[in-house]
């Protein structure tokens, strides 16, 4: 049996099934807002970068939340664009296993530096005095190390037991990407012990990062309620309005897509529910950041006067 598997060298991407002209729509529709993804965090790079007011252990975290934002969408972006505007929809099996690969690195990266974001919001509020001792900027290294590494090598566990499968068909994904639920229905052995696998890393990354956040927001707002000043509490709270609101998308969509019911349309339900992921939300991070951050916003009416001003 094993002589007569038909190896696949290409898979087809179905994608969003719609008109071809509606396909021209959603092309420059997505473009604009992969553009602006680009864009903004470029912005909220180049602002920390450049700004040493803002080189601090939150906005160093801040710059790895935006590098991992443009890598994100740029895993999976680029190739749904162009087959929304070509005919053959393929990937050959190898961009779509490194696909598969960055994607999850990235989402794991970015849920674990959000998880670090709050520790550093812990600590500020929580421990203000020992802040700077606490966060010095080699436990800052290793922190933003230890996501990138572990975040890595977690994807390079799930892409080695996959491509131990042989691989014989069908050729077809029903999604806009190499997603990995879609890829272990390409195999043609059992994949239990991959899902078993995907299943306990979830678990651990994404239960585990909330249970994190959760436990660490409710000490910042116990210490919060404990400030006798308004402005002592008002600020206090600005400071972690704009990480609440980011953590809230991300683990807002990540509960949605796991407790979404196995209906009919929960294929495509879980379509839109990636491209929130991988497009949407590294778009609204830096904008949320921007608007609802003051030292941003000095930051960025400092780098455009001093344009102005050569």
């Amino acid at each position: 049996m094993e002589s007569n598997r038909t190896w696949i060298t290409e898979v087809v991407l179905l994608g969003f099934q719609v008109d071809p002209g509606l396909e021209l729509f959603l092309f420059g529709f997505f473009l604009l807002f992969y553009s602006f993804t680009l864009m903004g965090n470029g912005i909220i790079l180049g602002l920390i970068c450049l700004d040493s007011r803002l080189h601090t252990p939150m906005y160093v975290f801040l710059s790895h939340l935006a590098i991992v934002d443009m890598s994100y969408a740029s895993s999976t972006v680029p190739k749904m664009l162009a087959n929304l505007v070509m005919h053959k929809k393929v990937i050959s099996f190898a961009p779509c296993i490194l696909q598969t690969f960055l994607y999850l690195a990235f989402a794991i990266t970015e849920c674990l530096i959000l998880v670090v974001m709050c520790c550093d919001r812990y600590v500020a509020i929580c421990h203000p005095l020992q802040y700077t001792l606490i966060m010095n900027w080699r436990v800052c290294t290793v922190l933003a190390s230890t996501c990138w590494i572990f975040s890595f090598l977690l994807a390079l566990v799930h892409i080695t037991l996959i491509l131990r499968l042989p691989f014989c068909g069908p050729q077809k994904i029903d999604h806009f990407f190499c997603q990995i639920i879609s890829v272990f229905k390409l195999a043609c052995a059992d994949t239990g012990l991959n899902q078993v696998v995907l299943f306990a890393g979830s678990v651990f990354v994404l239960v585990g990062s909330l249970c994190l956040v959760l436990v660490s927001y409710l000490c910042i707002l116990a210490a919060i309620l404990r400030i006798q000043s308004g402005e002592g509490r008002r600020k206090a709270f600005s400071t972690c309005s704009s990480h609440l609101c980011v953590v809230g998308l991300f683990f807002g969509s990540a509960i949605v897509i796991y407790m979404a019911p196995r209906s009919s349309h929960s294929q495509e339900q879980r379509k839109i529910l990636s491209l929130f992921y991988s497009l949407f939300n590294p778009m609204l991070n830096p904008l949320i950041y921007s608007l609802r951050n003051a030292e941003v916003k000095g930051a960025l009416k400092r780098v455009l006067w001093k344009q102005r001003s050569m």
